[in-house]
């Protein structure tokens, strides 16, 4: 064979890669876009139905560093742009001060991204690690230490909401250790009013995946932080639900949507809770009818 031949078909074998990376590039940007706009409008829905937010609002993204927070705040941003309702977003970042952690991260992206954030410097990793034995599980307290600083932090900066990044996983997940190991009928609101009274925290994120959250964060490259404080404990209870959960989607996809749209249709009437219906009273009609 010419060398003028070896040529050409050398050549005509990289343009046959290159038309295939293309269409794999392609085909990665088209998915990708469907993921983003399956998570806009799920997130517009939930925030929608629940009121989520309204008006005038000063709107308080929690920023952890991970996927979910990173979704919701890139998805919120976008919102604010197309919404006809006006509203603030402010960033928050804690940082509790873990060993290694990378605190100039969050604050170049934001930079970046040109919205209003408030970095958080607040040392709870001590105090979760001196509270609690070796090999204990620290969310809990973890979690009431982080939330006590937001609630402060959003009367600060004048926020009328909370947002976090759960999804409709971790409400799953929450349903069921509730209904394992809590003896509840309880999962995460999607919308919730503090104790006190003076704070609205609220899930946008509530109707969306999880697994399309991480290959959209993924896709977008956002700038992925672990929580070493707890990232590596084995055996978590919110971990084998999340097994549990995945292993059921796997089976059978409509088992989860299932459990999910159970919770938005409940018939107080055919469960047990007599503080939650009157069964008496309903005696005493059955009784008037007779």
């Amino acid at each position: 064979m010419a060398q003028d031949e070896l040529v050409t078909v050398d050549v005509s074998r990289l343009r046959a890669r290159r038309a295939a990376d293309d269409a794999r590039s392609r085909t990665l940007s088209n998915s990708v876009a469907a993921i983003q706009k399956l998570i806009r409008r799920q997130t517009g829905e939930a925030i929608t139905d629940f009121g989520m937010i309204t008006k005038g609002d000063r709107v308080m993204v929690c920023l952890s560093g991970g996927a979910d927070s990173h979704t919701l705040l890139d998805t919120l941003l976008h919102l604010q742009r197309m919404a006809p309702v006006r509203f603030e977003i402010v960033a928050v970042n804690l940082d509790q001060k873990q060993p290694g952690f990378p605190a100039e991260v969050l604050p170049h992206y934001l930079k970046t991204l040109g919205v209003d954030f408030h970095i958080v410097e607040q040392d709870t990793y001590s105090i979760v690690k001196d509270k609690i034995p070796e090999g204990k599980t620290t969310c809990s307290l973890c979690s009431r230490l982080r939330r006590g600083i937001l609630y402060r932090v959003a009367s600060e900066l004048g926020a009328s909401k909370i947002a976090l990044g759960h999804h409709r996983d971790d409400i799953l997940q929450t349903f069921l250790l509730n209904l394992f190991y809590g003896g509840q009928l309880k999962a995460m609101p999607p919308k919730l009013l503090s104790d006190d009274g003076k704070h609205v925290v609220i899930r946008p994120l509530a109707y969306c995946r999880e697994v399309d959250i991480k290959k959209y964060a993924a896709a977008r490259e956002f700038p992925i932080i672990p929580c070493d404080l707890c990232g590596s404990q084995p055996n978590l209870k919110r971990s084998a639900m999340r097994t549990l959960i995945n292993t059921w989607e796997k089976e059978d996809p409509s088992r989860i949507r299932s459990m999910f749209t159970a919770m938005t249709q409940v018939t107080p009437s055919h469960l047990l809770d007599r503080h939650l219906f009157d069964f008496d009273a309903q005696a005493a009609r059955d009784d008037d009818t007779d």
